[in-house]
C-alpha cells in the first residue's frame, strides 16, 4: 500500500530537485555577469514552486486519509498557485511595467485561495479540491498564452515559443485530470486509489511546468548573450571614439601652437624686454662716459655690476622658460625668502623709484622654504612687475605695494598686494590663461607663468581684490618643494 505514495513522492521529489538544480544554476549565473538583471517574477516564481514541490513530496508520505490531509496540503498548493501566478507576472513584464495595483490584487488573490482551500481542506473531498486546482491552472494558462501572444510580437524569441507550448500542454493535462475525475465511479479515500491515468496527468503537468521554466531560462540566456554582444560592439565604438578624440585633440594643439607662436612670442619678448631694456641703458650710458673721458673705476664697476645683474635677469627668465616646457626634474636648494623678497626689490628699485611706489613689508622672520630659488624669483618678479605696471597709470598721490608672508598649514602664504584700479570681473576669469584677451596688457606670459612655476612647487595662487582698492595676488607654497 506504501508503494502507491512513495511513487508519487519521489515523482515531486524529483522534479523539485531538477527544479532547484535550474534555480542554483540561474543564481550562478547572474552573479558572473552584469549586464542583464535578474526578473524577480520569474525567480520568485520557480523559489515557490520548489517549496511547493517539497511540501507536497512530504505531505504525500504522511497522508493516512486523502479527504482530510494536513494543512501543509494548503500551504503546499498556495506556493503552486502563487508559483503559477508569477510566471503569468514575468510574462505580463515583458511588454508593460507590473503596477502596484496589480501586485496588490496578485496578494490578494494569494490570500483568497489559502481561505478558500483551507475551507475545502476541511470540507470538500478530494475530488472536488482537485477540480478546483485544475479550474485555477487553466485560467491561469490561458491568461499567459494571451500574454504570450502579445509579447512574440514585440520581442520574437523561439524560447517564449517553446514557453508558449509547454503553457498549452499544461493546459491540456489540466483538462484531462478534470476528465478523468468527472468520470469516476466511486469516491477517492485513499492514495493507493488514485487512478493511473490520473497520477500520469498530474505528473505529465508538472513535467511542462519544468519545461516552461526551461524555456524561460533560455530566453534569458538569450538575453544576456545578445547583452554581450552589444556591450562589445558598443565597447569597440567607444574605443574607435576615444581614438578619433585622441586624433582630433592632436591636430587642434598642433593647429594652436602653429596660430599662437607670434601671440607666445611677444608675451616672451615682454618678459625678456625689461632686463634687455636696462642693459641697453647701461651700455649707452657706459660709452657716453667712455666718449667724454669721464669712466671712473667706482662708476665703471656700478655699470658693469647693472649688465652682469640685468644679464643673470634674462638667463634665469630663459632658464624658466625652457624647464618649464621641457618639464625636466629641478634642483631645489633652501631658500630665505625674505632675502629672495629683497633681491627682487633691488631689481625692480629703480622703476619704482621713477613712479614714486612706496614698498610695505609684513614679513616673518625665518620664512625658509626648500624649493628652486631661480623659479620663485621669476614668479615674485612677475607679480611685482605687474603691480608697478598697474599703479604707473593711477594719478595718485600715495601708490603703494604691500608684501606680507607667515606661516600658514605646513607651508608660506605670501600676498603681493597693490592699491591700483584691480582687474576687471570679466578678466577675472581668464587671469591665469596662457593667451588670453589680457595678454596684449602685458600679463600673458607673466601669470601663466606663475601659477605654472607655484602649481609645479606644489603651491596654489589665486587672485581676490585688494580690501584697500587694487589687486592680491595670494600664493601658498609648501616647506618641501613638490617639483616633478
Amino acid at each position: 500500500m506504501d508503494g502507491m505514495k512513495h511513487l508519487i513522492s519521489i515523482y515531486f521529489f524529483i522534479l523539485a530537485i531538477i527544479q532547484m538544480g535550474l534555480l542554483f544554476g540561474i543564481v550562478n549565473s547572474y552573479r558572473s555577469q552584469n549586464v542583464v538583471r535578474p526578473n524577480p517574477y520569474w525567480m520568485s516564481s520557480l523559489t515557490a514552486n520548489v517549496g511547493g514541490l517539497l511540501i507536497f513530496g512530504g505531505g504525500v508520505l504522511t497522508v493516512t486519509n486523502i479527504n482530510s490531509p494536513q494543512f501543509n496540503f494548503t500551504v503546499a498548493n498556495a506556493l503552486l498557485v502563487a508559483a503559477a501566478l508569477l510566471q503569468a507576472l514575468f510574462c505580463l513584464s515583458l511588454n508593460q511595467k507590473i503596477s502596484t495595483n496589480l501586485k496588490i490584487a496578485f496578494g490578494v488573490a494569494i490570500a483568497v485561495f489559502l481561505i478558500a482551500f483551507e475551507y475545502m481542506r476541511v470540507n470538500a473531498n478530494y475530488e472536488s479540491r482537485t477540480i478546483f486546482m485544475a479550474c485555477i491552472s487553466i485560467v491561469i494558462y490561458s491568461w499567459q498564452i494571451v500574454i504570450l501572444n502579445r509579447a512574440k510580437k514585440e520581442k520574437p524569441s523561439k524560447q517564449l515559443l517553446y514557453l508558449q507550448y509547454a503553457s498549452y500542454a499544461e493546459m491540456f493535462f489540466a483538462l484531462g485530470r478534470m476528465l478523468v475525475l468527472s468520470t469516476l465511479a466511486l469516491p477517492i479515500i485513499q492514495v493507493e486509489q488514485i487512478p493511473q491515468t490520473l497520477i500520469l496527468f498530474t505528473v505529465a503537468q508538472l513535467v511542462m511546468n519544468t519545461l516552461s521554466y526551461i524555456a524561460i531560462g533560455g530566453y534569458w540566456a538569450e538575453r544576456i548573450a545578445v547583452a554581450n554582444v552589444q556591450t562589445q560592439s558598443e565597447n569597440l565604438e567607444i574605443k574607435a571614439l576615444l581614438q578619433e578624440r585622441e586624433k582630433l585633440i592632436h591636430s587642434l594643439v598642433r593647429a594652436n601652437k602653429t596660430s599662437s607662436t607670434g601671440a607666445l612670442s611677444a608675451s616672451i619678448a615682454h618678459e625678456l624686454n625689461q632686463p634687455l631694456g636696462a642693459s641697453n641703458l647701461n651700455i649707452q650710458y657706459l660709452l657716453k662716459k667712455l666718449a667724454d673721458g669721464q669712466l671712473s673705476p667706482v662708476v665703471e664697476k656700478e655699470v658693469l655690476d647693472s649688465l652682469l645683474a640685468d644679464n643673470q635677469r634674462a638667463a634665469n627668465i630663459i632658464r624658466t622658460l625652457r624647464a618649464v616646457f621641457a618639464e625636466d626634474k629641478i634642483e631645489t636648494i633652501r631658500v630665505d625668502l625674505g632675502e629672495l623678497i629683497q633681491t627682487v626689490l633691488g631689481i625692480t628699485k629703480s622703476e619704482m623709484l621713477s613712479k614714486e611706489i612706496q614698498i610695505v613689508l609684513k614679513l616673518e622672520p625665518n620664512l625658509f622654504l626648500q624649493t628652486n630659488r631661480s623659479e620663485l624669483q621669476q614668479v615674485f618678479l612677475n607679480l611685482l612687475n605687474n603691480a608697478i605696471g598697474a599703479l604707473a597709470s593711477v594719478a595718485r598721490l600715495s601708490k603703494t605695494i604691500t608684501i606680507e608672508g607667515h606661516r600658514l598649514n605646513e607651508g608660506i602664504a605670501l600676498s603681493f598686494a597693490d592699491n591700483g584700479t584691480g582687474v576687471s570681473e570679466e578678466a577675472r576669469a581668464h587671469l591665469f590663461e596662457l593667451l588670453s584677451d589680457s595678454k596684449s596688457k602685458g600679463m600673458g606670459l607673466g601669470l601663466w607663468l606663475c601659477k605654472h612655476i607655484v602649481t609645479r612647487h606644489g603651491g596654489s595662487i589665486s587672485y581676490q581684490a585688494n580690501p584697500a582698492g587694487g589687486a592680491q595676488f595670494i600664493l601658498w607654497l609648501p616647506f618641501q618643494s613638490r617639483l616633478a
